[in-house]
């Protein structure tokens, strides 16, 4: 064989060999989710979002539709904060459909007809949409007008109004968008048939309220004089749209939208609509015709403050508040408005909450009018309900009393009734109620059906807390004092599992069913019961604070809430307060040998305008608290640490004495637990403290370092001082700090391919900036910032995306990745893409350069001696939000977890973000390296989608926590919807496979152990008889 011949058989054996490596390396990362795992490892817990109230046109409202064979099915409609539309099950609670509009696309009003439900949403009512009121199918979706040229009003319902085509056979819709222009839409098609536009253009008068008639389109709006509104009618045509008639109504109007509303009477079309307002502590109304030629009538007989749409003005009816806020139900007739019911007792009292009204109907179509109000003195919900068309047409009122607990769910902001009438004279509501915690709840009559807590798709804040180890209590407490017979009892009530756990003890040993990775986390027989920790720590308590004062603890095994609690308001229940979630630590672990604890960190911004920062410290496993603040109280109490506004708080860097610091608005430092433990640990970290803090106004915004002085001041505390200024570019302000986290470096370094080292720099104070500014925005930048003295160490531009900044950043140990969208140069449209950039700083100019990064001090210039390697990489998806896996070591790779706008939860490998891949084809010290070839492309690997299934809608966050498996970390993402799941970045190296045969490692044991006893005598006999013959 020639030496070319043997020189080129090792070429093709060494490509072949690359090759294969390739084809492996592509594969390890991706760690692939088997079907059978699919909601044993995970599980997603979909909402909706608190329901809005703020007006009929958007509250939540009960929808019946029948069908032909007489049979009806209701569900419950309602738009939420979280900007989606959406329907109820009135069985179960259960999502029956719901549809997610874009963020900035707002629910402005929607409107039920029949099995059809009509929304529009954007700046002025920018689009329709039709909506099957069953299924959710979306029928028909429309463009009303450019967004960028929708007008903003004050409420945003203002300017919009959705009305049905009077004529049942006809499904077209009348739409009022802008405050001045008005459509006729097909509602099969979508087409439209006509439109008008005010001459003002909404600059003089403000369009609010569209009513159809078969005769008639009425427009109603307000112009604004110099103390008051006056009411301004507009008559269009149905057929062609032209403009009739228009002309103010004498009228004066103090409160505009809430002081007007619009009466008809669906059961009886003869009736003309009617206006209806407030003038002058009068209930004034005016009948509407073609003409405008109807003369104004007061009600007379009392003083009224307002009135009230309780959805029933398309049936005539409303509710009218006299001056001590008596209720009284009027009713369109023929002769005008009258007075047909007054709700006894139903005026201002201390011990009565303020009532609230609502309307339903029942299967046949009759009004009924409910007062919904709270008891102080009876701590129960009362429910009174008035029909109008029953008793011969008399009227009848019936009630009863449920027993709603605002220890656990605030106060009800809102009802929504639907009513059931079997027999004459009985009447059985169920009601749909929304509180100020957030929760929905359904209940009939005195009976609790179900209930939906919905502030949990706007949580503020989460914090995973590891569980303690189940343990035996014993059941005793003296021994001393102890009986025989007591003592013989108690442990034969002890000892009452071993007969279970000796049998799953053999039956583990026999057959290997131990835990495994990829196997469920048990759950508690009893709900009730505590939780406990799991083999592998897979099971934590996950504490969430949400905007709306209540806190929950989440099981991680299943999503269950285990416990929550409502938040005190202290002196601020007075006067009502709002209670915004800031920042949350755990200050006590299991680790620690006591049971865990949590702080959180809250601003209480109080309804005068006072803001105080509130502490509240709670057992995470029960949520009871651990001091003495909410003795007496089933709420839980805080404690007032700053009168003021929080500036910053963060957790004192040090493992035996955990504190949290707290900065008021003059830069003094608060420590919690204030014990001489933590002051000690306080005093001795001082010349290490570094703190950066924004500063500046907006637009001009600046980012400072400070120390804190070593001493008190003549306040008695410490204080901040700035030591530098970081100046952004003039109208550059910041979107996001990104501190370095404190976890557990197990490597120090990177060993080469050519056995020659990169260390890693490990500056603790290391911060990434992302800066940016409001639309229009010239330019968004990504920085690291050395917070100890300001140095820029990294810094880049990035052109903004129709002139606002979307960059999302996530920093560990050395690694900075950042996401953004690249709109490439002017031309060249096969530019456009995504971009994930990640780069990695190393000590020193190169290979063996080792400056110790971490312990380096502030005033060393050392610290920016480092080398950073950067690579570009085209991602094929628009993200949420990123973070990093994280494990108990830190020993494991850290992936990239991150959220993408397709509503997946996707884990990319670190391998493929790795900024050294080579461009050429790698050496054999790169292939030793494990890097692969550089390809700019991150490939949509399905492999990759945590998610799977799930469609994870509007992911906010993604935290991730350590198990007790080094190679296994947590992840939980939050946002509209809950999704929870596990992770193992290097695969899970540290337990057993499912596929390892257990019971053939034990047969083969044994058959070793009994070969061994037999041979043992034949051995010793024949020792023996070698022994005779020597």
């Amino acid at each position: 064989m020639t030496l070319a011949t043997s020189r080129s058989s090792v070429q093709m054996l060494f490509g072949l060999f690359y090759a294969i490596w390739v084809a492996t390396l592509c594969t390890l990362p991706v760690s692939a989710l088997h079907a059978s795992e699919v909601g044993i490892v995970d599980w997603h817990k979909i909402f909706i979002g608190v329901p809005l109230i703020g007006s009929s046109s958007i509250s939540p409202t009960f929808h019946r539709v029948g069908s032909a064979d007489g049979l009806t099915q209701s569900v419950v409609l309602a738009a939420t904060s979280s900007n989606v539309l959406a329907a109820l099950s009135p069985v179960n609670g259960s999502i029956v459909w719901r549809y997610v509009f874009e963020d900035d696309e707002h629910v402005i009003a929607f409107r039920k007809h029949g099995d059809v439900v009509a929304a529009v949403s954007g700046a002025g009512g920018a689009n329709l949409r039709l909506f099957d009121a069953i299924s959710g199918y979306l029928r028909l979706e429309e463009r009303l007008h450019s967004p960028e040229h929708g007008r903003m009003f004050n409420p945003e319902t203002l300017g919009t109004s959705i009305a049905f085509e009077p004529k049942t056979e006809s499904g077209d819709l009348y739409i009022l968008s802008n405050g001045h222009e008005l459509r006729r839409v097909d509602g099969s098609t979508g087409e439209l048939k006509w439109g008008w536009t005010s001459p003002d253009q909404a600059s003089l008068v403000v369009y609010f309220k569209v009513v159809p008639t078969l005769a008639a389109v009425y427009l109603i709006g307000l112009t604004k004089s110099i103390a008051s509104y006056t009411l301004h009618v507009s008559v269009i045509s149905p057929d062609t749209g032209e403009l009739v008639i228009s002309a103010n109504l004498p009228s004066s109007i103090r409160d505009g939208l809430t002081d007007v509303l619009l009466l008809s009477d669906s059961r009886n079309p003869e009736l003309k609509p009617c206006m209806v307002w407030i003038e002058s502590g009068a209930v004034r109304s005016i009948a509407l015709s073609p003409e405008l030629k109807g003369s104004g009538s007061t009600t007379k007989g009392s003083i009224y403050k307002g009135i009230l749409d309780v959805g029933l003005s398309e049936h005539g009816q409303i509710v009218a508040l006299k001056e001590d806020g008596t209720a009284r139900v009027m009713k369109l007739e023929h002769d005008g408005l009258k007075v047909i019911w007054e709700f006894a007792d139903s005026a201002t009292v201390e011990h009565y909450s303020d009532s609230i009204y609502s309307g339903g109907f029942d299967k046949d179509g009759w009004p009924y009018v409910a007062r919904i109000y709270w008891s102080h003195l009876l701590q129960k919900a009362y429910v009174h309900t008035f029909a109008s068309h029953l008793a011969e047409g008399k009227g009848l009122e019936t009630g009863y009393t449920f027993p709603f607990n605002t220890k656990d769910h605030g106060i009800i902001r809102h009802a929504a009734v639907d009513v059931a009438n079997p027999a004459e004279l009985k009447v059985i509501p169920r009601v749909v109620i929304t509180t100020t915690t957030g929760a929905v709840q359904l209940w009939q009559q005195e009976q609790f059906l179900w209930s939906r807590e919905e502030a949990l798709a706007d949580i503020s804040l989460a914090e995973p807390v590891e569980l303690p180890e189940r343990k035996v209590i014993a059941s005793h407490i003296n021994l001393e004092s102890e009986t025989f017979g007591a003592r013989l009892t108690r442990q034969l009530s002890d000892a009452k599992n071993f007969p279970a756990y000796a049998s799953n003890f053999v039956k583990r040993f026999v057959t290997g069913s131990y835990a495994s990775a990829s196997s469920a986390v048990d759950s508690p027989a009893d709900e009730s019961d505590t939780i406990y920790r799991d083999t592998f720590g897979f099971r934590k308590i996950i504490v969430v604070a949400t905007p709306y004062g209540k806190i929950y603890g989440i099981d991680s095994a299943n999503g269950r809430v285990v416990w929550s609690r409502v938040l005190g308001l202290g002196w601020a229940a007075k006067v009502g307060a709002t209670i915004l979630p800031a920042k949350i630590f755990t200050i006590r672990t299991v680790s620690d040998g006591e049971k865990p604890q949590v702080v959180l960190v809250t601003q209480r911004k109080a309804d005068n305008g006072l803001v105080d920062t509130v502490l509240f410290h709670f057992d995470p496993l029960t949520g009871e608290d651990v001091t003495t603040a909410s003795l007496g109280s089933d709420l839980l109490q805080g404690h007032d640490v700053i009168p003021g506004e929080l500036v910053e708080a963060f957790m004192l860097p040090n493992e035996t004495a955990k504190a949290v610091i707290l900065f008021d608005e003059f830069l003094q430092i608060h420590l919690y637990p204030d014990t001489t433990e933590t002051q000690q640990a306080f005093k001795a970290l001082l010349p290490k403290l570094r703190v950066p803090l924004r500063a500046g106004k907006p637009g001009a915004r600046q980012l400072t370092g400070h120390e804190i002085t070593r001493e008190p001041e003549f306040t008695g505390r410490h204080v901040a001082f700035p030591t530098w200024t970081l100046t952004f570019p003039p109208g550059e302000d910041i979107l996001a700090l990104v501190p370095r986290p404190r976890e557990p470096v197990a490597s120090l370094g990177k060993v080469l391919g050519n056995r020659t080292t990169l260390y890693k720099y490990l500056n603790p104070h290391l911060v990434a900036v992302v800066t940016g500014a409001a639309p229009p925005a010239a330019a968004c930048a990504v920085y690291l910032v050395d917070s100890a003295k300001g140095t820029i160490l990294y810094h880049v531009t990035i052109p903004p995306v129709d002139g606002a900044c979307d960059v999302k950043a996530t920093l560990t140990e050395n690694w900075l990745v950042y996401h953004y969208w690249d709109a490439g140069l002017a031309g060249t449209e096969d530019a456009k893409s995504y971009r994930v950039v990640s780069v990695e700083l190393y000590e020193g100019s190169g290979v063996d350069d080792k400056i110790r990064s971490s312990d380096l001090t502030s005033c060393s210039n050392a610290t920016t001696a480092f080398t950073a390697f950067e690579q570009a990489y085209v991602f094929p998806f628009g993200i949420q939000t990123l973070t990093t896996t994280s494990t108990k070591y830190g020993i494991s790779v850290k992936d990239i977890i991150l959220a993408t706008k397709n509503r997946q939860v996707q884990s990319i490998p670190r391998r493929l973000l790795d900024p050294r891949r080579p461009h050429h084809k790698p050496t054999s010290e790169e292939m030793e390296e494990w890097l692969i070839q550089y390809d700019p492309v991150i490939p949509d690997d399905p492999r990759r989608t945590l998610s799977h299934s799930y469609e994870v809608e509007r992911v906010r966050r993604i935290i991730t926590s350590p198990s007790l498996l080094e190679s296994t970390s947590l992840v939980f993402a939050y946002g509209l919807d809950l999704f929870f799941t596990r992770v193992a970045p290097s695969d899970t190296f540290d337990v057993l496979s499912e596929t390892f045969n257990k019971l053939q490692l034990v047969l083969t044991v044994g058959g070793l152990a009994l070969a061994i006893v037999i041979t043992r005598p034949m051995v010793a006999r024949k020792r023996l008889r070698e022994k005779w013959y020597d």
